[in-house]
């Protein structure tokens, strides 16, 4: 990843407690003045076991954690060792990307991805239908997008020898694949409007079949057309059926 101003820092205590520091926080501010505080394991929605882990996320891209020893290897990202001065940690530093490689995937792993793209799509169509922009956008972003997006990801993979990572919800994925792959990657997204949606979703059709085409074929798989097809055809159909229709078909 290249640096810019906005990369942050995350530093890891290994401690044999974290209640001392978590009842005393004066502590922290010898790293400066903070825009804001975050405490994620007292956020109700984070699991949390504070025993063990205790974190503080500022506003300046300092997130610190102090975490007891049995803890840590397993929740560290890629680190170096800044200081161990009791030879706490393995000899080796985890400073490759390795663990976040896209990984080559199985047959059953390409078809229930195929599979659930396609499926998910008839909610998409009786929720543009309908006018339910919000379900609309929730559906595509949160069931649909997700499928489209590993595909694009295992692609790269693919043309990389899975060995690449292309970062959360592939940002990076623009260095892997020509810009004109990318750009009609982005015209997937659309203004919350039913006919600029319509648009998006059916680019988004189009772009799954020609990248699920091309990982079937060189990964030998089974990629099943009749469903593409079925699905498609039925998008359009709702597309096109009145606003005062009675039936579907």
């Amino acid at each position: 990843m290249r640096k810019d101003l906005f990369q942050d820092y995350d530093v890891v205590y290994i401690v044999t407690e974290t209640k001392s520091f978590r009842e005393d926080r004066e502590w922290i501010n010898r790293f400066g003045k903070r825009l804001y505080m975050q405490y994620p394991e007292e956020n109700i929605y984070y699991p949390s076991d504070v025993e063990n882990c205790y974190g503080w996320l500022d506003g300046n891209r300092l997130d610190l954690h102090v975490c007891t020893l049995k803890n840590a290897p397993n929740g560290l990202e890629p680190y170096i060792n800044l200081v161990d001065k009791d030879n706490l940690m393995p000899e080796k530093q985890m400073i490759s990307d390795k663990k976040y490689w896209v990984t080559k995937p199985t047959r059953e792993q390409f078809h229930c991805t195929c599979n659930e793209f396609w499926r998910c799509l008839n909610n998409v169509a009786k929720g543009l239908w309908r006018e339910e922009i919000p379900y609309v956008m929730d559906m595509i972003n949160f069931q649909v997008r997700p499928m489209f997006r590993r595909l694009l990801e295992w692609k790269i993979g693919m043309e990389n020898n899975f060995s690449v990572s292309v970062g959360k919800s592939a940002k990076y994925m623009d260095k892997y694949i020509s810009k004109e792959i990318y750009q009609k990657y982005l015209q997937t997204y659309s203004l919350p409007q039913v006919d600029t949606i319509w648009d998006a979703v059916l680019n988004m059709c189009d772009l799954f079949g020609e990248i699920a085409s091309e990982v079937n074929g060189k990964l030998n798989f089974s990629y099943d057309l009749a469903e593409a097809d079925s699905s498609k055809g039925y998008l359009h159909h709702i597309r096109n059926l009145p606003p005062d229709a009675e039936k579907v078909f």
